[in-house]
């Protein structure tokens, strides 16, 4: 990595330390009635952590709020519709609350705004060698232009026979070719342009 790389990269995360802490500071009462919702919905704990893998590999537990019931049975792959997810769940999932906890992890250090998104184990073993390298040389983020352009994911995998099996064959291919075109021209004015069009695709709903 050059002298030019590395100072990038130090200016992203310290842009991701600086939101993510503003986030924080800002929004903690926000978190605690989120929490609390999901709590009084459903029982279980207020935040779901599921192992993902991240830069160079390694595994970590991602945070989010919980939108499914915590005795439910099936796949990873939900659609909408899911009779796993909550009344809360819905809500949090269609307002994108569901990610908020992320900030968390991105002021730990172990993602980034944006970034390829985190994918479990399980499927990150289905990437094609060469994307996985590119995929996993930087932090993965709580959205990308792959989150935007695939935002009604859920959806299309409602619509399809074989849920699981879509995931695999179609929507898993488009999605790392995505995080590799973003790697591979990735800055930080597309990176600020990226986060105005996530919020506006939420505002919008």
């Amino acid at each position: 990595m050059t002298v030019a790389s590395d100072q990038v990269v130090d200016a992203k995360r310290g842009f991701d330390l600086i939101v993510s802490g503003l986030v924080l500071l800002v929004a903690w009462p926000l978190f605690l009635v989120l929490a609390a919702a999901v709590r009084i919905d459903s029982k279980g704990p207020a935040l779901f952590r599921q192992e993902r893998v991240g830069l160079h590999g390694e595994v970590f537990r991602i945070h989010k709020f919980r939108s499914m019931k915590v005795d439910h049975h099936g796949g990873l792959v939900s659609t909408s519709g899911d009779s796993r997810v909550t009344r809360m769940g819905r809500f949090l999932r269609k307002s994108k609350l569901d990610e908020l906890p992320q900030v968390l992890d991105v002021f730990i250090g172990r993602m980034s705004l944006v970034g390829p998104r985190p994918e479990v184990p399980k499927y990150v073993d289905m990437w094609p060698t060469d994307r996985r390298q590119v995929i996993l040389s930087v932090r993965p983020g709580i959205t990308d232009p792959a989150s935007i352009a695939l935002r009604n994911e859920a959806d299309e995998l409602a619509a399809a026979e074989d849920p699981e099996r879509h995931y695999v064959e179609s929507l898993l291919p488009r999605k790392t070719a995505m995080y590799v075109d973003y790697v591979n021209n990735r800055s930080f004015s597309g990176d600020l342009a990226v986060i105005a069009r996530t919020l506006a695709t939420v505002i919008r709903g």
